[in-house]
């Protein structure tokens, strides 16, 4: 229970853990060398300077009282105070218990005096390097000073001072190597998130040999996957010149034969076209296009008109007075245009916003369809997949691309696409979630 408390107020962040390690073994050895310093400085030392002093005090006082009257009694204490540096004098007026809040030393003065003389009236610890004790005596209440130097060490609070500015000092050098130390990581961590969203920013290993290591490992990897991406394009490519061509020689050659014989077949051959479309587009992704600045607005302010002039019902209440913002245009223009399809296939009417938040962008598509039951929302984010008891889609030529689509390109810029039910509309709203691009350049070398 307790170590679950203490977890919750520890630090999230790799500095602010490595800090901590730090800082509770410095405070923690000067807490306990200070509380020793002043338990045995500061009371044991002072105790026995104290003591020292009293024996003088009491034999002082001894010989005043056997003196046969008062001024007897002064001289004697004036003959015997000089040798031994005690001040005793008749008391013209009464002192008071005086002593600042932060003269520790003060604690065991006081109560060593009130331990071993008797019939003290008054202990002034006040005065600057001076002690004022009050005694009551046969000839009345006696006055003693003495130097303060004699019941407690001087300065003794130069050790703590120094040893809290020691600290102090060496905790910020410390705390320069930790930075130095910690910063690399943090470099790879912003290269890997950077990335995770689609984007490449500039990195170069640099700090221990293990943090190397992983960055080296990172690159070659960052390396693999961009192999595997450009592979994956020019073998697109060219699966998409082989098809096209034949199924452009069936359309001329269709285009030749009578309109009657060949209506259906035509109609078969754009469906293949599309097809044939919509699987290129699933596979070839975003990844062959570069991040520009674009105006999300108008993205989807033509997407939305696009499909207006179709005969659909699509309207646009998208944020105005959005600013531009670094992303793919022509994957955000596929996934929206997937997105107000399906919405428009499988609905009458169409509505087409866009926010904007510190973070990401959000691209919302509702319809007044008959939406996604929330227990089939992740399967129909996969590939291919066919959700006919909710969703009619044998309306049209879809083959349960569209939102994998949209998901993809969602995810290559590090965000998502989340479904869910329109307030406004009651049927699907599928919310495409983009997070906004890392300054370039940030985790460039120091």
């Amino acid at each position: 229970m307790f170590f679950s408390w203490l977890k919750s107020y520890m630090p999230r962040g790799l500095y602010g853990r490595a800090a901590l390690i730090l800082l509770v073994p410095v405070i923690g050895l000067q807490t306990v060398v200070s509380v020793t310093f002043i338990q045995r400085q500061f009371e044991d030392v002072t105790r026995q300077m104290v003591r020292n002093v009293v024996l003088e005090v009491n034999y002082l006082l001894d010989e005043v009282e056997r003196a046969p009257d008062l001024e007897a009694a002064l001289l004697i204490g004036r003959t015997l105070g000089g040798p031994l540096a005690l001040n005793i004098s008749l008391a013209d007026t009464p002192g008071e218990y005086v002593r600042y809040w932060y003269d520790i030393s003060g604690i065991t003065v006081n109560r060593t005096l009130h331990e071993t003389v008797d019939g003290i009236q008054w202990i002034d610890l006040s005065a600057n390097r001076r002690v004022d004790v009050g005694v009551e005596s046969v000839w009345g209440v006696l006055r003693l000073t003495f130097d303060r130097r004699r019941v407690s060490a001087a300065n003794p609070h130069q050790l703590l001072v120094l040893m809290a500015f020691t600290g102090i000092f060496m905790t910020l050098i410390a705390f320069a190597f930790l930075r130095n130390q910690l910063r690399p990581i943090r470099r790879l961590a912003h290269a890997a998130e950077a990335f995770g969203k689609g984007q490449k920013v500039d990195y170069s290993p640099s700090g221990a040999t293990e943090v190397r290591s992983a960055g080296n490992a990172f690159l070659d990897m960052r390396n693999r996957i961009e192999r595997q991406i450009e592979q994956r394009t020019m073998m697109l490519s060219g699966v998409s010149h082989d098809l096209r061509t034949p199924l452009t020689r069936l359309k001329l050659g269709l285009s030749l034969m009578d309109e009657k014989e060949v209506a259906e077949l035509d109609r078969d051959v754009d469906d293949m076209q599309a097809l044939l479309d919509s699987f290129l587009d699933f596979a070839r992704g975003d990844a062959t296009e570069e991040m520009v600045t674009a105006m999300p607005s108008d993205l989807a302010r033509d997407v939305a008109d696009d499909a207006a002039r179709t005969g659909h019902i699509v309207r646009f209440l998208g944020q105005e007075g959005l600013g531009a913002e670094r992303l793919r245009p022509v994957a955000v223009r596929r996934a929206l245009t997937n997105l107000v399809s399906n919405a428009a296939r499988h609905g009458s009417e169409t509505h087409v916003s866009v926010t904007s938040t510190p973070t990401n962008l959000k691209f919302t598509v509702e319809d007044n369809g008959p939406g996604i039951p929330e227990e089939l929302r992740e399967t129909a984010l996969r590939p291919f997949a066919r959700l006919d008891r909710s969703r009619n889609q044998d309306q049209g030529p879809g083959v349960g691309l569209g939102l994998s689509i949209a998901a993809d390109i969602a995810r290559s810029h590090g965000g998502t696409l989340r479904l869910g039910q329109s307030k406004a509309l009651g049927g699907l709203s599928a919310e495409l979630i983009l997070a906004k691009v890392i300054a370039p350049g940030a985790a460039g070398q120091d």
